[in-house]
């Protein structure tokens, strides 16, 4: 497919609305005038691309009408969501071409100003997670390593707990390290640092030799937590 198949149903589709409509003006692939109106510019490519984005966010200097045109996705695949999503957040509208059998226009998006909606409990839960961090342990841009979360930092507190300790009562464990959700933290064990001791009280729990490991591993961590002092009090869900 060629981007000059995309312009005849793109100049039907613009004239059925009243507009007049030109090729090639001034480096736009189309213009198109209705009376006093702004223009309405659009941008052809034979697929969703980067070059196309850029493409219509320069002609945004000229109209606040621009609208981007590539041939039909196919169905509503991930791209699509993706390319609209984009689109919305920079103002740009989206057109969707479809040059034979039957040449078809279909307006997947309109230019509208874009304000994101603000995630109040994702802005909540990022604040309490940095605020709950001691220290600041990962790198930013780190992938390759797990993350020393707030909760790791925690688990790690109980874990020092019972190594100094042996096995524990939960509540005794959850007062000595200052982690007021030590109980939920090694009855879940993600890490498999927690056990329960076969033959011990319900309520009981021993360090595993993993958790060893990661008090090893995490010394520097862990010297930091106990500077810090006990943890801060839980305030809802958190990131492992």
């Amino acid at each position: 497919m060629r981007e000059t198949e995309l312009y005849p149903p793109l100049k039907a589709f613009l004239e059925a609305q009243g507009y007049a409509v030109k090729g090639e003006v001034d480096g736009c692939d189309i213009a198109a005038v209705r009376g006093g109106e702004p223009p309405v510019i659009v941008e052809m490519k034979t697929r969703f691309s980067l070059s196309l984005v850029l493409q219509g966010i320069q002609r945004q200097g000229l109209s606040d009408r621009v609208y981007l045109a590539v041939p039909p996705f196919s169905g509503r695949t991930p791209r699509q969501r993706e390319a609209l999503a984009l689109c919305r957040r920079l103002g740009l509208g989206l057109l969707a071409v479809r040059p034979e059998p039957e040449p078809a226009v279909e307006a997947l998006l309109d230019p509208a100003p874009y304000r994101p909606r603000l995630q109040k409990r994702a802005a909540e839960r990022l604040l309490r997670e940095f605020q709950r961090r001691v220290g600041d342990p990962n790198a930013g841009g780190s992938t390759r390593r797990k993350l020393m979360t707030a909760y790791r930092q925690d688990a790690l507190r109980c874990a020092a707990c019972l190594q100094r300790n042996g096995p524990t009562k939960a509540a005794t464990v959850a007062r000595a390290a200052g982690v007021p959700r030590a109980r939920a933290i090694m009855y879940a064990d993600h890490y498999g640092w927690f056990e329960r001791p076969g033959g011990a009280p319900a309520g009981i729990y021993a360090l595993t030799p993993k958790g060893a490991d990661a008090l090893r591993d995490h010394a520097d961590v862990l010297a930091l937590l106990e500077i810090s002092g006990p943890g801060v009090p839980e305030a809802g869900p958190h990131r492992r």
